[in-house]
């Protein structure tokens, strides 16, 4: 069974796609992830002097939401592959970069795209992700989680790779804030997708990783630490999540979120799914289970994906199950030049 669907803002799928059945939709087997995608991006020093130089204060702000660039028509497919919710529940904790209290913060408030003013631990693992999307500038957003090797951030597939190509030029800038890098621009050496999404951009896997290099001889995470991040976890849970969307009313240079409880995709996908207006560029940005309003800190269970043309109001994000998990262990286990 396939489905098809046409790109519009943050990847929105197209009105008339039928309902999957039920047992498709939401089908609890477990089965072994074949290995993920890869491709090495600036991997060598001189390659990712050339990337830092290249991402001048003007192209950022030129950059535009990747989604506002994409093809109108074309192919994000729906397979009905399982999803793996049996599959063994995996769990890293947060690593901040400094000692954090750990107060307990009262239950969150719903908001369905506010600027995030709290501060803490996520003002520095989240940021902006930009890169040369078919020789144009782009913007998504991404998060820096624990891994072995310090350098990991999470984000979305299509943030990596779309139209049959992995993007150029791919950078990280954790903190973003109204065109400041206050922890610097972090150069990819390798990207990795799941093989759904790298074979046929299939929405139900649009995750992916980026491993980066060193800045000034210090590794990611011990610059901003990392949040946690979780698989195969069950559904329906209070959730936080977090972007820099680009498009109108937003500009992207803010950090935005969107709280509420999850929920799950009764039209076409397997995806999870929240109340939440944010707009291209947002796309790959976190989302949180056990989320601390007051350190900032979070168990990462998806990213923003996409949305439906005809309910703006709800983003979704892809099952972290087997395939997610395999793509961070490998990123995790790549080392850096």
């Amino acid at each position: 069974m396939r489905r098809t669907a046409r790109l519009v803002p943050i990847l929105a799928l197209a009105a008339g796609s039928t309902l999957l059945p039920a047992a498709v939709a939401h089908s609890a087997t477990a089965a072994p992830a074949a290995p993920p995608a890869e491709e090495e991006a600036a991997d060598t020093k001189s390659e990712q002097r050339v990337v830092q130089r290249y991402w001048t204060e003007a192209k950022m702000e030129a950059a535009l939401p990747l989604d506002a660039l994409a093809p109108r028509k074309g192919g994000v497919r729906l397979t009905a592959e399982t999803n793996s919710a049996q599959a063994q529940p995996f769990s890293v904790p947060a690593d901040p970069a400094e000692d954090v209290a750990d107060s307990r913060a009262p239950a969150a408030r719903a908001s369905s795209g506010s600027p995030w003013t709290r501060g803490g631990e996520i003002t520095k693992t989240a940021g902006r992700v930009f890169f040369t999307y078919q020789g144009r500038n782009a913007s998504c957003s991404g998060n820096a989680v624990t891994s072995e090797n310090k350098s990991t951030v999470i984000t979305a597939g299509h943030c990596v790779k779309m139209g049959g190509a992995f993007h150029t030029n791919w950078v990280f800038v954790p903190g973003y804030n109204n065109g400041e890098r206050p922890h610097g621009t972090w150069v990819a050496t390798t990207l990795y997708t799941t093989p759904q999404w790298n074979n046929s951009e299939d929405i139900n896997h649009d995750m992916a990783a980026a491993v980066v290099a060193p800045l000034n001889g210090r590794r990611l995470t011990d610059v901003v630490g990392g949040q946690g991040i979780a698989f195969n976890q069950a559904r329906r849970q209070q959730m936080h999540a977090f972007g820099y969307p680009a498009a109108s009313p937003y500009d992207g240079s803010r950090l935005i979120y969107c709280s509420g409880r999850a929920f799950d995709d009764f039209l076409a996908s397997r995806d999870l799914g929240l109340n939440c207006n944010m707009t291209g560029g947002s796309s790959g940005g976190p989302w949180f289970l056990n989320f601390n309003e007051s350190t900032g800190l979070g168990t990462q269970n998806s990213v923003n994906s996409f949305k439906y043309n005809f309910a703006s109001g709800w983003m979704f994000g892809p099952y972290f199950g087997t395939e997610a998990k395999a793509v961070y262990d490998a990123a995790q286990s790549t080392g850096t030049p």
